[in-house]
């Protein structure tokens, strides 16, 4: 089945700054697509040739098999789009707004009142429809923003930074909302919280400098992490020192390191030689020495730690 999304070798360049340099993916339908990548790295540059708003310097992008340039309305029928920012007509109230939408969007008679209040509900809009958009919190305009997205049911979704400006509830209940659409749709979020990947997406790309560095599931990314299968271990401050030269002396152990020290106790942080698991290990070497453990855990490996070493490598 052809992906709803495709992108093959995007370019733009401004003057002799290649913002965005040979971008390549796909979204098939049902899938959540993380778009990482620190300021300045191409994102939303990526996003604006995606939705029709800025033309590429080369490449294409096709959405349910309509080019973006060729073909735009054809695109823009069937793409919902929440820019960076979320610029509205902040001079209209909820309604007048979202019902302008609906009448851009060719939507008319039953069906153009059907889908305002289901979008209304699901962005919980009840209480603030009669309000100017400018009296609004931050976090009702970026729900106004996303319902104006959602509006017509579109099959692609570009969503960028769909949960900025919310509070934890709102994000919650944002994310529930993408997850419910997500099976009948090609979704692509961009976002800078780590914590919404691993909690909605099934994979994530990296671009830094223009260019894709990493794409994979977002447990295959953690696995590239330091900390991938590192073992934290609790012992007591008396056996610090035979704890850490059992764990130094041990095989398939990098290196061992203070994380944290308590009153009468020291976490240590045993880290493993290429990711291997080495909890087994650690737990069974210390127990030979009758070394006391008041805690062990293994690490999954941490995003932000991948992140960080793969957009900052020249």
């Amino acid at each position: 089945m052809a992906p709803l999304l495709e992108v093959k070798n995007l370019s733009r360049r401004f003057g002799a700054i290649a913002a965005v340099d040979d971008v390549s993916f796909a979204v098939p339908r049902g899938e959540i697509l993380g778009f990482l990548g620190p300021n300045g790295a191409g994102k939303t540059t990526t996003m604006r040739m995606i939705a029709g708003f800025l033309a590429p310097s080369a490449g294409t992008a096709t959405v349910c098999g309509a080019d973006v340039e060729q073909d735009p309305i054809a695109v823009k029928r069937r793409l919902g789009y929440l820019p960076e920012g979320a610029p509205l007509y902040v001079d209209m109230t909820p309604l007048t707004f979202l019902d302008f939408v609906a009448a851009v969007r060719g939507l008319n008679g039953g069906d153009r009142r059907k889908r305002m209040r289901e979008v209304v509900e699901r962005m919980q809009l009840g209480g603030v429809l009669h309000q100017r958009i400018e009296t609004l919190s931050k976090g009702f305009r970026r729900r106004v923003a996303l319902a104006q997205a959602i509006l017509h049911d579109p099959e692609v979704l570009i969503l960028d930074e769909p949960t900025d400006g919310l509070d934890p509830n709102q994000k919650h209940e944002v994310r529930e909302l993408i997850l419910a659409m997500a099976p009948t749709k090609a979704i692509v979020i961009s976002t800078h919280i780590l914590e919404e990947v691993d909690a909605i997406c099934g994979r994530a790309i990296i671009i830094a400098r223009g260019r894709i560095v990493a794409d994979g599931t977002p447990e295959s990314l953690r696995a590239r992490s330091e900390r991938h299968n590192a073992v934290v271990v609790r012992v007591h401050n008396s056996e610090l020192t035979p704890a850490m030269e059992t764990l130094q002396g041990l095989p398939g152990v990098a290196r061992v390191e203070r994380a944290a020290q308590f009153d009468s106790t020291t976490d240590l942080l045993v880290l493993p030689q290429q990711g291997r698991p080495i909890a087994a290990d650690v737990g069974a070497a210390l127990r030979e020495r009758q070394i006391d453990i008041d805690e062990l855990h293994s690490e999954r490996g941490h995003l932000d730690d991948v992140f960080r070493s793969i957009t900052t490598k020249p």
